[in-house]
């Protein structure tokens, strides 16, 4: 039984399920609460009390033997695999790269998932990437070491890191290994093929490349569509101040009260709270240049809306296909236009501040509305360690995030080129930012 992380589901547990399914063993996958296909409401109590119940209800219908079942997962779901081995017996336990459950090694009460790290059964492996963050590392070794087991083995994968170990061959063979010296198997077992993920990466890059054509070709430059005020630039420095000392402010009035947490989104209300507060901070503030903005014509608003969902349908439909579970369900499509609505005031000031692009300065453009956003999610993460605001998956979540705002800015860059309205743009920035919050966050 294979329990994948937070902000994670079955669909990326493919690699491991597929390499233990080499060995002639059944595998069961779910998707934990508010993740994937299954509905909310998520909290890590909640997902193991799911994780628990399903191995339960297998077993009382006969479905496997306790002593013929191991329980694997990664992160979140490793310390989820290690609570339910400790109150269920099993035949072993994998636990990769899972989540720290103690306050150790430099992280906080406030930063973990789980506060009562359980003894380890016997049989139970424990891996992480020798390049997650050492207090990952540390706190995983203690678990071995606390339970002082021949039984037990703790090793570190060479050249991974906290999300890569999932497609790392090494990994899949330690723990094809595993399994065979538990349940007594013969050792050999051939190691699942990496082309699924390797279609899946060249298929989005395909998409990506034809998007751009797209942008140019769908919105349609319009001569006299530039309005005029959106023009208006003030100075970087003063751009930076504003921005810092907005997205600061923003971090702490959030310490008193998130006013977005009924949109249910775990630590996504977080996000678009901060997005909200800055976003009405900064049109109050350039509220005349920002009314020109919005003076935009409905023509490249629509076609700028319409390119933002084609190219979200296309993009969640590949890798639902492919990688990760990231078509929307009902819940989420119905959080969807609230959303959208929460990100456009931060969309349309930061385009309207950054004006009109230049011909040869889209790079220097680009850096600058990546910097800016750098700078808010720097004041995020000061909430996270300065304020202890638990805000935890802004930043385990950076690579992502850091990922996304390259393709959405780029995007964003081609349709104000192509129709000079700062309005479109922002609504077209805004239909993408939505749709990856409902598909990385899970719902409470």
């Amino acid at each position: 039984m294979l329990f994948h992380g937070i902000s994670a589901n079955k669909k990326i547990m493919s690699y491991l399920a597929r390499g233990f399914a080499e060995q002639g063993l059944r595998v069961y996958v779910p998707d934990l609460p508010g993740h994937g296909r299954t509905q909310g409401p998520f909290s890590p109590a909640r997902a193991e009390q799911c994780g628990e119940a399903l191995l339960r209800e297998l077993l009382a219908r006969g479905m496997i033997g306790a002593n013929r079942t191991i329980l694997a997962g990664h992160s979140m779901g490793g310390a989820i695999a290690e609570h339910i081995a400790a109150r269920i017996p099993v035949a072993g336990l994998i636990a990769i790269s899972p989540a720290p459950m103690r306050a150790a090694h430099g992280l906080t009460g406030e930063k973990l998932l789980f506060s009562d790290p359980p003894e380890l059964p016997s049989h139970s492996l424990v891996m992480v990437g020798w390049l997650e963050f050492e207090s990952m590392r540390r706190n995983a070794a203690d678990l071995v070491a606390a339970r002082n087991n021949a039984t037990t083995s703790y090793l570190e994968i060479r050249g991974a890191t906290h999300v890569s170990i999932l497609f790392s061959s090494a990994a899949m063979r330690s723990s094809q290994g595993w399994a065979a010296y538990v349940l007594n198997l013969p050792p050999t077992a051939a190691l699942p093929s990496h082309r699924p993920l390797i279609g899946a990466l060249a298929g989005f890059m395909g998409i990506m490349l034809i998007a751009g054509p797209f942008l140019r070709e769908v919105p349609g430059k319009d001569t006299g569509t530039e309005i005029a005020g959106t023009g208006t630039v003030i100075g970087v420095s003063r751009l930076f101040l504003e921005f810092a000392a907005g997205s600061v402010l923003s971090v702490l009035l959030l310490r008193f009260w998130i006013p977005l947490k009924a949109i249910g989104l775990f630590q996504g209300d977080y996000l678009a709270s901060v997005s909200l507060l800055l976003g009405a901070m900064l049109v109050v503030m350039h509220w005349n240049c920002v009314r020109s903005a919005l003076s935009s014509f409905p023509r490249p608003m629509l076609l700028a809306g319409f390119s933002g969902i084609v190219l979200f349908l296309l993009a969640t439909a590949w890798f639902d296909l492919t990688f990760y579970e990231a078509w929307l369900t009902g819940a989420k499509w119905m959080r969807f236009p609230f959303l959208l609505l929460v990100f456009f005031p931060y969309l349309v000031a930061e385009e309207t501040l950054l004006g009109p692009v230049q011909h040869g300065k889209r790079w220097r453009r680009l850096a600058l509305a990546l910097t800016l956003r750098l700078i808010t999610w720097g004041a995020m993460m000061g909430g996270v360690v300065l304020l202890h605001n638990g805000e935890i998956l802004i930043g385990l979540l950076a690579l992502y995030l850091a990922l996304f705002n390259l393709i959405q800015r780029s995007g964003m860059d081609l349709v104000r080129t192509e129709t000079g309205s700062a309005a479109a743009t922002a609504l077209f920035g805004a239909i993408l930012l939505a749709g990856f919050c409902l598909v990385i966050f899970p719902l409470t």
